[in-house]
């Protein structure tokens, strides 16, 4: 029994071995490109590389379980497609004995989703936003990406390009914009270039703008430059304000556990009825913490079964399978999440549904394949 053990776990292993590689690489494509794009404007690739390592958790959280899937979907789908499940029963070995190793891995890798999901993770995302804002303020040419809008409190900067080769930091093709309430433009400014410096003691980033043109709305004096051309012209801006406002509160989603049912408990304190809206989001981010941490056993649950039906040895099949399993549970979180402004539909709850259809399904089928 310790062989066969053995020779499922084996195959288990390598297959999620191989699919966590893939799945992390692809999950956490996005901060890698962020890392490359800081690292070429100047910031310390040790603060690149921390910035990724504090992102790898969470992508972890989210790929653990689907390499889980694609796992058992694949190993059992060959398993059965070779025969070697009908002959294992064959020789009298139920089919709890063959899946009991898969059980048990499931089992570990929940343990570790929820280690990920409710206390190393989302404080590790919070920590990276936060060193990004730090490198930034060390480097200000990171804050500008070419052909994206960037907001400095009431300015809005679009740059053509960027530049470090004469060891300042330049921007090309400037434009700046301020925004009206009536949604008509305040101020138009265009530069033909800028150079950046900034004081990180008062947190103010100094744009030098070239051959600079100021077109203002008459009577604004929202804007610190006079309307007309420039050879050179200085523009301050207190970027601190436009991040430090938004640290008084750190959001839920870069909350341990802990702090997330210690905010609970402060809003609960005003009543249930006063608590409203604030308190239903906390209860959606922990339901959805906690269902996301569970998938690795939902997932075994009804992919196990699924697989052997299929008797498929194609890979692509498995993968498709997966896929298509992996969205309908993921769905559940991202319903509830467009709901947690809604406390009369309890959109708690409703992460739920994914995860005990799965369980559902998953006991139904096994139960069928066990009587076979």
């Amino acid at each position: 029994m310790f062989i066969l053990n053995w020779y499922i776990t084996k195959n288990f292993l390598a297959t999620f071995t191989m699919s966590i590689v893939v799945l992390t690489f692809a999950m956490t494509g996005n901060s890698l490109m962020k890392v490359i794009d800081y690292i070429s404007q100047g910031v310390s690739p040790v603060i690149a590389g921390k910035f990724l390592l504090l992102a790898l958790p969470m992508a972890l959280a989210f790929s653990i379980p689907w390499a889980a899937l694609v796992s058992i979907m694949l190993v059992f789908g060959r398993l059965s497609a070779d025969n070697e499940i009908t002959a294992m029963r064959a020789c009298g070995i139920s089919i709890l004995q063959i899946i009991s190793p898969i059980i048990v891995s499931s089992f570990l890798l929940t343990c570790v989703c929820l280690w990920l999901q409710l206390q190393v993770g989302p404080p590790a995302l919070g920590e990276a936003r936060d060193l990004v804002k730090n490198a930034a303020a060390s480097s200000p040419l990171s804050f500008f990406t070419p052909g994206i809008p960037v907001q400095f409190g009431q300015y809005t900067f679009f740059v053509d390009g960027t530049d470090t080769s004469s060891g300042e930091d330049e921007i090309y093709g400037v434009q700046i914009y301020v925004p009206g309430k009536d949604g008509k433009t305040k101020a138009d400014i265009l530069a033909s270039r800028g150079k950046l410096s900034v004081d990180p003691v008062t947190q103010v980033l100094t744009v030098t703008l070239y051959k600079a043109l100021v077109e203002a709305v008459e009577g604004n004096d929202s804007v610190p430059l006079q309307p007309g051309y420039s050879e050179s012209v200085d523009l301050p801006i207190p970027f601190g304000d436009n991040y430090n406002q938004k640290d008084l509160t750190i959001k839920d989603k870069y909350l341990s556990y802990k702090e997330l049912f210690a905010r609970l408990a402060i809003y609960m304190k005003r009543g249930k009825d006063a608590a409203g809206v604030d308190a239903t989001a906390i209860n959606v981010e922990i339901n959805q913490r906690i269902a996301l941490a569970l998938a690795p056993i939902a997932f075994m649950m009804l992919g196990m079964p699924l697989a052997i039906r299929t008797s498929r040895r194609e890979t692509s099949i498995g993968l498709c399978l997966s896929v298509a399993l992996g969205a309908l549970y993921y769905g559940g979180v991202l319903v509830s999440d467009a709901l947690r402004n809604h406390p009369q539909l309890y959109p708690q709850y409703v992460v739920w549904i994914p995860p005990l259809l799965f369980q559902l399904f998953g006991v139904i089928y096994l139960t069928k394949i066990a009587r076979k």
